[in-house]
C-alpha cells in the first residue's frame, strides 16, 4: 500500500523505519510543520491510505482533506475528540473511511479490556477509591493522555460513584482523578489503582518503545483500506 504520513515527528519517523524495515509498503507523501500548509487532496490522491500523527490544531483539516479526497485515513493525533461527532458526520455525509484510537499500541488495547473486567468487579464494593497515573515525555502537547482519557471514560460507564474525571487531585467522591507527569524520554505510562484503607490492587501498561504503537497504526492502515465508515481499534483486534 503507499502510505501519506501527516505528521512527521517521532511517530511518523517510527512508521517510516518499520515500513522501510519491512519492505511491503511505500511512503509516497510526509507533511510537516514545514510543508503541511501546501497539502492538497491531489496529493493525497497519490497513496491507499493517510496515518495521521500530526497536532490537535491540524488533524481536523488533515480529516477534511482525506474525506475530500476519498483517502481512508488512520488517526493517530489525540486532543480533537470533542470534536469527533462532527467528523463522524462529515465522514458520513462524504461516505469517507478513518480509524481512530487514543493509543495503536495492540498491548494498550488489551489493557483497555482488562480495565473494563477489573472495574466491573470493583463496583460491587464501593470503599475502594479508584485513580489514574500517566507519565509521558516532557514534549507531549495534551494533558491528560488519551489512552488515559479512554480509561477514565470507560470506568464512569459501570462504576457506581464516580461521574467525571479531572486532570487533578481532587477529594470529591464523584470526582475520578487522573495524575498526569512529564519525564524526559518516557514513552508512555499508564497505571489504574483501585484503594481502600486495607489494600490496593494496580494494573498498568508501560511502553519502552514507539514501535508498538507504530506496528498497530500500520495494522489499521492495512486493515481500513477498502472500507466506508468510522472505526476503532476494537474493529480491528476484534476484541
Amino acid at each position: 500500500m503507499k502510505v501519506a504520513l501527516l505528521g512527521y515527528g517521532k511517530m511518523g519517523k517510527a512508521i517510516e523505519v518499520l515500513i522501510d524495515e519491512a519492505g511491503k509498503h511505500q511512503i509516497v507523501l510526509k507533511v510537516d510543520s514545514s510543508n503541511f500548509k501546501n497539502l492538497t487532496i491531489k496529493m493525497l490522491q497519490k497513496a491507499d491510505v493517510a496515518i495521521d500523527f500530526s497536532r490537535p490544531d491540524t488533524a481536523l483539516n488533515n480529516l477534511n482533506l482525506c474525506f475530500d479526497a476519498g483517502l481512508p485515513v488512520v488517526v493517530g493525533t489525540t486532543g480533537w475528540y470533542k470534536n469527533l461527532e462532527k467528523v463522524k458526520q462529515q465522514c458520513f455525509e462524504k461516505s469517507g473511511a478513518f480509524l481512530y484510537a487514543s493509543n495503536f499500541s495492540v498491548g494498550v488495547n488489551l489493557f483497555f479490556k482488562i480495565n473494563k473486567l477489573v472495574n466491573e468487579l470493583f463496583a460491587a464494593y464501593n470503599n475502594y477509591d479508584v485513580s489514574i497515573e500517566e507519565i509521558h515525555h516532557t514534549k507531549k502537547l495534551d494533558a491528560p493522555s488519551g489512552t488515559a482519557i479512554s480509561l477514565a471514560n470507560d470506568i464512569l460507564t459501570k462504576h457506581p460513584t464516580k461521574k467525571t474525571w479531572k486532570n487533578e487531585l481532587n477529594n470529591a467522591k464523584e470526582v475520578l482523578n487522573i495524575i498526569s507527569l512529564r519525564e524526559a524520554d518516557v514513552k508512555g505510562t499508564h497505571t489504574v489503582t483501585w484503594k481502600s484503607e486495607n489494600d490496593s490492587l494496580s494494573i498498568q501498561h508501560k511502553a519502552f518503545n514507539r514501535n508498538g504503537f507504530a506496528k498497530g497504526a500500520i495494522l489499521a492502515s492495512e486493515w481500513l483500506i477498502g472500507k466506508t465508515g468510522c472505526f476503532t481499534m476494537n474493529d480491528v483486534l476484534k476484541i
